[in-house]
């Protein structure tokens, strides 16, 4: 099994011209985020951290690759993990609602100078589908594909507490305002809230492309790297029972549990035996996008960080945490 993406040409004539209105960012291309690639050096160790006490379920798995999938998600997966000699961020995909939005995408990016990995084709990956690849303003690979086969989920039961769906992915950028720039202009993402102190100026901003307060977040960061991966558990008591689980496990909890002002979603965070950030969460806020402002929130106030009071005071040592490893893949394609 294979994820390299074609680099053929499309098959699919564009059915938009690059003066079409669908590449104004409000009338957006990209639908919801739909998994997240990691690659590490001990990937027996990963996959039993995902595939176990974190809740996934392992759908598919060839030589040094594995794709994980949430049981309550139609996805087909949303995290996969990838053998290599170097821990990196291989990818973060995004879906669209069809192979003509997938053309128009790729259109629109390359005529603004985007530099494309791969051109629109069908993918090799569980499921199928039609995509391609191309590099953020800071060198991550990002993927966008449609016509992806849903994969056959369930219901989550009460107290079942593992994960319902992939909530959203955090990102750091040495420019943030660059980067939600990059992003509102290239892929119609729109600002949601914004988090800021009278002493460290705006350190994260919270991005969306449908009603949920964020698919993405971009946090100021020293290097480009992955922030943290959060996934949605069906309740507050299931997302409890979930976070007691993995502090029961041994792995390294570095914040919470405890609820957010920004999004109004609930948290605890866990470093991955890779030293990677990953969130448990619930209830992230629905905006009405009609008639919703963004806030600048002032994180030094404790309210804004944690409105319970619950998760101890968020300190410097807990920030750094979560800036990652420089990432080797910046500007480098995954080869898979």
């Amino acid at each position: 099994m294979t994820d390299a993406l074609p680099n053929h040409a499309s098959n699919h004539s564009p059915i938009h011209s690059p003066n079409h209105p669908s590449n104004h960012p409000s009338n957006r291309l990209l639908t919801h985020l739909r998994h997240v690639d990691l690659a590490v050096p001990d990937y027996d160790k990963q996959l039993d951290f995902y595939a176990g006490v974190w809740g996934l379920t392992k759908v598919a798995e060839d030589s040094g690759i594995s794709f994980l999938a949430a049981e309550g998600s139609p996805e087909q997966y949303v995290v996969r993990l990838r053998k290599a000699d170097e821990k990196r961020l291989d990818l973060v995909s995004y879906g669209a609602v069809s192979a003509a939005d997938v053309d128009t995408l790729a259109e629109q990016l390359l005529a603004d100078g985007v530099r494309l990995i791969s051109q629109p084709g069908k993918t090799d990956t569980p499921g199928g589908g039609y995509g391609f690849r191309f590099f953020d303003i800071d060198g991550r690979t990002i993927e966008v594909s449609a016509d992806v086969e849903a994969r056959q989920h369930r219901r989550i039961e009460e107290k079942e507490a593992i994960p319902v769906r992939l909530s959203h992915v955090v990102l750091n950028s040495p420019d943030l305002d660059a980067t939600r720039a990059w992003y509102e202009r290239h892929l119609g993402f729109r600002l949601s809230d914004t988090l800021s102190s009278p002493h460290m100026g705006e350190v994260m901003h919270f991005m969306r492309i449908s009603s949920r307060h964020h698919s993405m977040a971009i946090a100021r960061g020293p290097h480009t790297s992955l922030h943290h991966v959060s996934f949605e558990l069906r309740g507050l008591d299931e997302y409890m029972r979930g976070s007691g689980r993995v502090m029961r496990s041994g792995a390294r909890k570095i914040w919470g549990p405890g609820r957010h002002m920004a999004g109004d979603n609930t948290f605890t965070y866990f470093l991955d035996p890779h030293g990677n950030t990953v969130e448990y969460t619930t209830e992230l806020e629905e905006l009405d996008e009609d008639t919703w402002h963004p806030h600048v929130y002032d994180f030094s106030r404790p309210e804004v960080t944690d409105q319970w009071g619950t998760a101890n005071p968020m300190n410097e040592l807990v920030a750094k945490e979560s800036f990652n490893d420089v990432d080797p893949g910046v500007f480098v394609a995954p080869p898979v």
